[in-house]
């Protein structure tokens, strides 16, 4: 009977992930903040071929539209993580959230590029506030002995989020955005009673034991709580080559998604010769959901395997890319999009997986910051010069020069993966 008991209560605690922990549902719903943001980043994706058309805008100007929100979000990564590693993350959270229900009310009026403009920079603003101090939150309530079921679901919150909005706005056009007010405000919600304390740098969030021996927490500290308030994000000293693995592969799968995104709905119109925004919706959901399904069945391997499939998945996505432009295929289009999104969800995880193992909590916020300015820029840059150099020259030349400096830049990734500094090595050893 005692036996009985304590296996209970052992349980018990093993759900609560250990004495004095919190319970695993309140790890999962720490993430909701950051699918109800990605949900509205992505919602506007279906609608834009119908504003092309009513308002009158090129495809460069789309791309435009579409680098605001990356302006917006490098902008906010610039100083939401490091604020949030120094004075908590719910006063970085809540006011993003703020952001993102004005960006809803823009959205659902917008009558011109301008109102786009603005709602695209407000949301730029609230994701880059979610993917350093919301990942962050998820990693605070997980707590040191689940790090990589907080990764997971961080990651996978990013992704399906930004999946479930296009595919709603494909369904309910210009009313996702009332949907979406609601989402945010049970988002608000969840933040004001996650369990998490007023700064990040609480004794009981020690570094991992598998940091490299120089590492310490006092230093860490030190270097959060010192210097500018804005400043391009960095990492604890001894933790850069697993940033720079991580860059290595997110970048270009986030930047291949973005191409998807930003052209893809155009892309595929023209294709089938349709307007929907059900069917631009639905394929960027797909997109998506194989990104969160990748990271699902993934999740059990090292990291740097994790990385390297990453790697591979976007090389061939974007020869599949080249191939469905210049033979106007839409199932080519379409595997170019799953493997895109497969690419970008394994890149994302591996990378946040190797900064949670490696980096205190006193300083995780400001380190996804970086992870997440070293993906967005190029994914801000390149599908920008596609745009315009898709009006120059015409969608397939544009898009096969576009699918080509991405498979040379994923194979580049894929080589930094294999080679990989040895600290890496050691700790995954």
């Amino acid at each position: 009977m005692v036996g009985s008991r304590a296996g209970v209560v052992s349980g018990e605690r093993e759900a609560d992930g250990g004495a004095g922990g919190v319970a695993t549902r309140w790890v999962w719903t720490a993430a909701w903040p950051v699918t109800a943001v990605f949900v509205l980043s992505n919602a506007a994706t279906p609608l834009y071929v119908r504003w092309q058309r009513e308002i009158g805008f090129s495809k460069g100007t789309l791309t435009v539209i579409f680098a605001c929100y990356i302006v917006g979000l490098l902008g906010s990564l610039l100083v939401s993580g490091v604020v949030s590693d120094r004075v908590g993350r719910k006063p970085v959270l809540l006011p993003a959230l703020g952001l993102a229900l004005a960006a809803c009310a823009i959205f659902a009026s917008a009558s011109s590029v301008a109102a786009l403009i603005a709602a695209r920079l407000f949301s730029g603003i609230a994701v880059g506030a979610v993917v350093s101090a919301g990942m962050a939150a998820v990693t605070d309530v997980a707590g040191p002995d689940r790090r990589r079921l907080a990764a997971l679901l961080a990651s996978c919150a990013m992704v399906f989020g930004a999946g479930l909005g296009p595919l709603l706005a494909g369904v309910l056009g210009e009313g996702v955005f009332a949907l979406e007010a609601v989402l945010l405000v049970a988002a608000v919600l969840v933040v004001v009673r996650m369990p998490v304390g007023g700064s990040s740098v609480a004794p009981a969030r020690s570094a991992p034991a598998r940091s490299t021996p120089a590492q310490s927490v006092a230093p860490a500290r030190s270097a959060s709580a010192s210097g500018a308030w804005v400043r391009i994000p960095g990492v604890p000293r001894g933790s850069g080559g697993e940033l720079l693995m991580g860059i290595a592969v997110f970048a270009p799968g986030i930047t291949a998604t973005s191409f998807v995104l930003s052209l893809g709905p155009s892309l595929l119109s023209g294709l089938l010769d349709t307007t929907s925004p059900v069917v631009a919706g639905a394929m960027a959901f797909v997109m998506f959901l194989t990104a969160t399904g990748a990271q699902f069945a993934v999740r059990r391997l090292d990291r740097r395997t994790i990385l390297l499939a990453g790697a591979v998945s976007t090389t061939i996505g974007m020869g599949a890319l080249i191939a469905a432009v210049r033979a106007s295929s839409v199932p080519l289009l379409v595997a170019a999009a799953l493997l895109a999104g497969a690419g970008q969800g394994m890149g994302q995880l591996g990378g946040l997986s190797l900064l949670n193992s490696s980096v205190s909590p006193s300083r995780l916020a400001e380190a996804n910051a970086a992870l997440n300015v070293g993906g967005y820029l190029p994914a801000g840059v390149l599908p920008v010069t596609a745009g315009y150099l898709s009006d120059a020259v015409g969608l397939t030349a544009g898009a096969t020069v576009f699918g080509a400096v991405l498979m040379a830049l994923a194979l580049v990734g894929g080589l930094v993966v294999l080679i990989g500094p040895p600290s890496v090595q050691r700790k995954e050893a």
